[in-house]
């Protein structure tokens, strides 16, 4: 089987969040002399597969094999590998079995190799991410086989295909401002406290305000209010409490603690409550560690590309995987369709992918 039967036979593999459409299964097979081990939990399918070829460092691929749901917009079957017009046509074709297809085609020709070569698969990255990489990297540390080195295969090439590179990912910390006041008539508003009204005062000083001023690897991390709400939707009565969410894609430079100061500073005369919830802590590996440099030479060697180093976009699994202390970046195909209706890729890129895999094991 070569990459592109194997990564058409992957997308035919209906594998929507936790579902696994029995593709580890497959892999566990495929990949018939490595060792596999299962960790599964809460209706959550996991692999971690692995073959030890000498004392060397420990290289570890990771990715998830489930997709979001089709959605309606397609003119192909989601579950069926269409190619026509030079793409290949499916659901997952990004995001993200093109990288599932190009690692584990790379990891299965490997004949020779210093260390340890790995795979790290989940069926819960799209979904609400608790019991997937997360459970494989707690058995890995208590095992004590958590890899020197990590590649996410996450899609990650914006205009043409090698030209970026994830070396970290912004935070996400989600807030909740609940502004309590006094319900009242309209038309008596000096009986009443209007909440709405006392929050305006300060809106202009917080909304879209960047709290911090980023740095090479990082934009600045943006004050983003994402929706106010208040009131019974009547125009005779002033509400009796407003709610205000938010969100910062934070860098390193801005923490829980600072945008609680920065919640305060504007409404410390108020009567009101924050609540915080903290999703994904920001990281970046130093792009002068061993994988940065290896998979830099991997992608110009195979493209003539040397790609950019990016922390933009979501989040992704390596936000696990870096406070483990383990060098993690993420590498893969463009990502302009990416859970959107009629998601594509082209053969040339998942081959050539497979081959900068194939570099990088090379040269690690």
């Amino acid at each position: 089987m070569d990459v592109i039967t194997l990564f058409k036979h992957l997308i035919e593999r209906k594998s929507e969040t936790p579902d696994d459409g029995g593709i580890l299964d497959f892999i566990e097979g495929y990949l018939d002399d490595f060792t596999a081990v299962r960790i599964d939990a809460e209706g959550v399918k996991n692999l971690f597969i692995y073959k030890t070829f000498g004392k060397g460092e420990h290289l570890c691929f990771a990715g998830h094999v489930d997709v979001v749901p089709a959605g309606e917009g397609w003119q192909t079957d989601p579950y069926k590998a269409v190619e026509k017009e030079g793409k290949i046509y499916g659901r997952g074709a990004q995001d993200m079995k093109a990288g599932v297809a190009a690692f584990t085609q790379a990891v299965k020709k490997v004949k020779h190799f210093d260390g340890t070569l790995s795979l790290l698969l989940t069926s819960d990255e799209e979904g609400p991410a608790k019991y997937g990489t997360v459970e494989v990297l707690k058995w890995l540390e208590k095992e004590r086989m958590l890899p020197d080195a990590c590649i996410v295969a996450e899609p990650t090439c914006e205009a043409q295909f090698g030209d970026a590179i994830k070396v970290g990912r912004r935070g996400s910390i989600n807030g909740v401002i609940e502004k309590r006041g006094k319900q009242g008539h309209a038309a008596y508003p000096e009986k009443a406290t209007n909440p709405i009204h006392k929050v305006a005062q300060v809106l202009h000083h917080m909304a879209g305000v960047n709290l911090d001023e980023g740095d090479e690897y990082f934009s600045p991390s943006q004050f983003v209010i994402t929706d106010i709400r208040a009131g019974m939707e009547v125009t005779n009565v002033t509400p009796g409490k407003l709610k205000m969410m938010f969100n910062v894609r934070n860098s390193t430079k801005t923490t829980k603690e600072d945008i609680e100061s920065f919640v305060h500073r504007y409404f410390k005369e108020m009567d009101y409550t924050l609540t915080l919830d903290q999703s994904a802590k920001p990281f970046v590996t130093d792009v002068n560690t061993h994988i940065v440099r290896t998979i830099d030479a991997a992608i110009e060697s195979v493209t003539g590309i040397r790609p950019k180093h990016s922390t933009a976009g979501g989040t992704s699994d390596a936000r696990f995987i870096a406070p483990y202390g383990v060098d993690v970046i993420e590498f893969g195909v463009r990502n302009d369709t990416i859970h959107a209706p009629n998601e594509c890729t082209t053969p040339e890129q998942v081959e050539s992918l497979y081959k900068v895999f194939q570099k990088v094991i090379s040269l690690f």
